[in-house]
């Protein structure tokens, strides 16, 4: 229910944007206030409508729900029927496919692992002559230092920003590849078993783009947590500069005293956060690599058995959801401009 909540907030708060922007470079105070009008009555009309439908829509997913968990349970049994002659062919396509898999992912593996390690090297590198400048400012007087600290801190912040950036856009298009050869792999076994499915292709389509869908799905997480890991990374080198800042803003007297171990401590803590990272990311190709295969796995195992997943019906399911959600929409009528 929430994710059907969600969807509508932002049809309607995406259309009053759109709305509020043309309507704010008109002259006059009168139009805007004309038009605010009209997007509170279709606001109000929106609330108004929502809570029936999101009622009715609870009470109907509850019966729906059954009757998709035995619909996919029949495409099941009905496929796994037609396929029990060619039992052994099926299996043996569907082996041959995973091990094609697996030897496509091996070199995207190793592209990310390079990736990653090269992204972490150069930012390594770029930060290194920070730490060598920090020490030698340390031979100037303190007021001089002082001076020039803060500057130098918001150098090295903008070194990090950069790149932790230039490492996201390195990694970046490693899920987009990634995307692409699962579609390929998908099709290739597509054309594999549709000799041995030709009565039964809707659910044979069916069980495809349910493991089209989650190994995407794993694409888009693998996307995710290098992004995610990217920004770990910043944030965990950006509290070099802020401490230097707080060193800057301290006294004068005291400043060589707290300095000094940061001096010392600069390269040490960025070479092990940088590895942290690299330790952290490299291996994020070979279990994407893994989770495909384990995808494949399970599909070969409900055409074995006939036994349907709980990824299945929550597909299915979801997609009933978006279409509903969708012809509610398109009957609740935007204001006029």
């Amino acid at each position: 229910m929430l994710k059907v909540l969600l969807a509508m907030a932002v049809a309607f708060w995406a259309y009053s944007c759109t709305f509020l922007t043309s309507s704010c470079g008109s002259p006059g105070v009168t139009l805007l206030e004309s038009n605010l009008k009209s997007v509170n009555t279709y606001a109000e009309d929106l609330q108004r409508r929502l809570v029936p439908f999101a009622t009715e829509l609870q009470a109907r997913l509850a019966q729906d729900s059954q009757r998709l968990k035995e619909q996919i349970r029949r495409e099941l049994a009905e496929l796994q029927a037609k396929l029990a002659p060619y039992a052994d062919e099926v299996h043996q396509q569907i082996g041959t496919n995973i091990r094609q898999l697996q030897a496509k992912m091996s070199p995207y593996a190793e592209e990310l692992r390079s990736r990653v390690d090269g992204g972490a090297g150069e930012l390594r590198r770029a930060l290194e002559p920070y730490a060598a400048e920090l020490r030698d400012r340390l031979q100037d007087n303190a007021e001089s230092v002082q001076a020039s600290l803060r500057p130098y801190a918001d150098r090295l912040q903008q070194q990090i920003d950069g790149g932790v950036e230039s490492l996201k856009e390195r990694l970046a298009p490693m899920a987009d590849e990634l995307k692409a050869q699962v579609g390929q792999s998908v099709e290739e076994l597509r054309r594999g078993l549709s000799p041995y499915a030709q009565e039964v292709q809707d659910g044979l389509n069916r069980q495809l783009e349910s493991l089209t869908a989650q190994m995407e799905r794993a694409a888009e997480e693998l996307r995710a947590r290098l992004a995610a890991s990217s920004e770990e990374l910043r944030a965990q080198l950006s509290p070099l500069a802020q401490e230097l800042r707080q060193v800057a803003s301290g006294d004068a007297e005291s400043l060589r005293q707290r300095l000094a171990p940061l001096a010392q401590q600069l390269d040490e803590r960025v070479g092990q956060t940088v590895e942290a990272f690299r330790q952290q990311a490299a291996p994020f190709g070979e279990t994407f690599g893994r989770q495909l295969v384990e995808r494949l796995e399970e599909m070969r195992g409900k055409l074995d058995s006939g036994a349907a997943g709980v990824e299945d019906h929550l597909e299915l399911l979801e997609k009933e959801v978006r279409e509903k959600v969708a012809a509610f929409l398109s009957t609740v009528q935007p204001p006029a401009n």
